[in-house]
């Protein structure tokens, strides 16, 4: 009963204490004294790979804290019995569609008193951490005396993405443990930090090896364990009110670039919540509990979690590619070179060609740049630029099990691509393009096997853009669709499936919203005005900074296939957009475009506020239409996927859910009636789609 119980964990063996036999009451914990007289509590959530923190998982442990009391054994550890982490946070489930406040307060305040009773325990508790270690699960950890990390765990607060801040006692336990300026830090950025990083800060008191865990255990037990903590006196100093004060004014005007306190509560509550009670520890939890339950029920937290939702199941329908290993990408350029890094990266063998032999090593040394930034190890690095081999006269193709095209939009040059690759293709592999707008049936007419033929639509940056449109066609066969599918899962990102269409779905939402934008320029209205109408609602960047990013060529190419292929009315193409394109003005990549490009940022004038309802709607509304209108063409299969393609594929507004869902709680009617005051006023490009008539008012 006494002895060691071992568990594979990434060809490793995981330290979980003695086994021991669980009560029939408890179907996520188990609880066993070992030989030096230390109790080890495993949480093991049932039916799950994932650990996270439910009521019901919450009451076992109050249960098994009544027994560890009992028991008053030398020392306590907490760890998960999963290969995959400690805790990943609370279940978000329990959130969704939340509407009463004084519930979600009440809920919290019980959850909260079963991690004070941790805090509470007289003798020595010891959280063991490997893997992730997120939002409820650091502040059950941070509930706990002492914490071993085990190298490459992963410690973050990341409920502001979900409209939220910590509600477990994270934002009080925190500021008081470390420096509080660095806690409000990750808590405000919801961005993760690694063991060693975690020790630095004094979140974890000890990093080691998984084969060194019980030695830990023990040190941390006996109390000999040493380990860095903040001053005291230093905490006192951080934590007094006019420090508070002055560094919340700091964090608000920071928090200020990024997000709109009226579309993004949650950091600046955050911060008052510290600025206000971040001296007093038992004031501040009251008042955490209160401010977590009034955020749960916003519209912002809400429409977040939905967002939360739909991404895990695109990520699920998606799958991972196993008999996907090597991958040929044709065309160095912008986006060829950063698709084939990003594979790389993703641990496949990539080979990169292009005509010339510059391009190439132009995308070899972005690669090593984007290497540096998102990856914590140089072997890591050297290991991602071994993978991705320059490939000048194209012999990666023989052994491909996926190539992908990544040339310029131009029908003929694709077909001829596709003419020299096809007879070199191993039986089996893919054919892929990265085309934007082209349909897919006109690509794959002169191919020998087009049933293995798809659209991956990759989006720039590809390293931070997380969706890719897999486009099938009519000639695709369903298995090369599900293993485009499940290709995008392997290389960590999301797939949605659309049809064929001109521009399919992102694009053909984003390209009316740039255009009418460019007709507002024609009617000298500041381009600084535009953007901010659009950042206004609640975009990312405003339509005219988005097409000089995107460059102003492609942009045009894009509209000049809807315009063509569509069958109604777009936004005209200004004059002044060829000029700009034959002048090399193409905008961030060239330098100039609409604006100045100055150190990767635009040069911005300051204009005068102005009030912008209607020029919001004359931005906004032709998004949605678009999207009824794929919808209505069978391109998008529900509204759901259409709300996915807009958020994760062109940032559309957050925290209002997707644009379909937008409309809905506008009010459909609503909506199509200011369509129609639109059409009436500017032409009939604004005129609302007969498919507005098949969506349902609410959801």
């Amino acid at each position: 009963m006494e002895s060691k119980a071992r568990a594979a964990l990434s060809g490793r063996e995981m330290e979980l204490g003695p086994q021991a036999p669980t009560p029939a009451i408890w179907q996520h914990w188990r609880l066993a004294m070992d030989e030096d007289n230390i109790e080890w509590l495993l949480f093991d959530r049932k039916g799950t790979s994932v650990n996270s923190l439910s009521r019901e998982v919450l009451s076992e442990l109050d249960a098994a804290l009544s027994v560890i009391e009992r028991n008053a054994p030398k020392g306590l550890v907490i760890r998960s019995a999963k290969p995959s982490g400690f805790i990943a946070g609370a279940d978000i489930n329990e959130f969704r569609g939340a509407a009463d406040a004084a519930a979600v307060e009440e809920a919290i305040a019980r959850a909260n008193a079963i991690v004070g009773r941790i805090e509470s325990l007289a003798m020595p508790t010891i959280a063991v951490i490997h893997g992730f270690c997120l939002g409820g699960g650091l502040e059950i950890a941070l509930a706990c005396k002492w914490r071993i990390a085990i190298s490459g765990a992963q410690f973050g607060f990341p409920e502001v993405m979900l409209g939220l801040h910590p509600g477990l006692g994270g934002t009080v336990r925190s500021t008081h443990l470390v420096n509080p300026l660095q806690a409000m830090s990750l808590m405000l950025t919801g961005r993760s930090i690694d063991a060693r990083k975690a020790k630095t800060l004094g979140l974890a008191d000890a990093v080691t090896e998984e084969r060194h865990v019980r030695n830990a255990v023990k040190a941390a037990a006996s109390g000999v364990l040493k380990a860095r903590r903040a001053s005291p006196f230093m905490l006192a100093l951080l934590n007094a009110a006019p420090v508070r004060q002055f560094a919340a004014r700091r964090m608000r005007a920071r928090t200020g670039t990024r997000a709109r306190p009226e579309h993004y509560p949650a950091p600046y509550a955050l911060i008052d919540l510290w600025e206000r009670h971040g001296g007093h520890s038992t004031a501040m939890l009251h008042a955490e509990t209160a401010s977590f339950a009034r955020l749960a029920v916003t519209e912002t937290a809400q429409n977040l979690i939905r967002l939360f939702f739909l991404r895990d199941e695109l990520k699920k329908a998606a799958g991972k590619a196993e008999d996907i290993r090597r991958v040929h990408v044709i065309g160095a350029g912008a986006m060829g070179g950063d698709i084939a890094a990003w594979c790389a990266y993703q641990g496949l063998r990539v080979t990169l060609g292009d005509v010339k032999p510059e391009p190439i090593a132009a995308a070899v040394r972005r690669a090593a740049d984007l290497y540096k930034k998102i990856c914590p190890k140089s072997t890591g690095i050297r290991d991602a630029l071994d993978r991705l081999v320059p490939d000048l006269k194209g012999a990666g193709i023989r052994r491909a099990d996926l190539v992908i095209e990544a040339a310029p939009e131009k029908r003929e040059l694709k077909l001829q691509i596709y003419a020299a690759a096809e007879p070199q293709m191993k039986p089996g592999a893919l054919l892929a393009t990265n085309t934007s707008s082209l349909p897919l049936d006109e690509l794959c007419s002169g191919l020998k096997a087009p049933e293995r033929f798809v659209g991956l639509h990759f989006f720039n940056p590809v390293s931070r853009m997380q969706l890719v449109e897999v486009v099938s066609h009519g000639r695709a066969s369903l298995e090369t669709v599900r293993r485009a599918n499940a290709f995008v899962g392997r290389i960590d990102r999301l797939a949605l499936p659309v049809k064929s269409a001109p521009g399919f779905l992102v694009n053909r939402a984003l390209t009316p919203y740039m255009l009418e934008a460019m007709v507002l320029l024609d009617e000298r209205v500041a381009p600084e005005a535009i953007d901010r109408a659009a950042e206004r609602f609640g975009m990312p960047m405003g339509p005219l900074e988005l097409a000089d990013r995107v460059g102003l060529d492609i942009c045009l190419d894009v509209a000049e296939v809807l315009s063509a292929k569509l069958g109604r009315p777009m936004p005209p193409v200004p004059g002044w957009l060829r000029g700009k394109i034959e002048a090399g003005d193409l905008g961030q990549k060239a330098g100039r475009g609409i604006y100045e490009w100055k150190d990767g940022k635009p040069v911005k004038a300051r204009v005068p506020a102005a009030e912008d309802g209607e020029m919001i709607d004359r931005l906004i509304l032709p998004m949605l239409n678009a999207c009824v209108a794929c919808l209505r063409e069978g391109v998008v299969a529900e509204p759901d996927l259409a709300d996915a393609g807009l958020v994760f594929g062109a940032g559309f507004a957050p925290f209002r859910g997707g644009p379909l869902h937008y409309a809905q709680v506008r009010g459909i009617a609503n909506t199509v009636a200011a369509q129609r005051e639109l059409a009436e006023k500017f032409g009939e490009r604004f005129a609302p789609d007969a498919g507005w008539e098949r969506l349902s008012p609410a959801r």
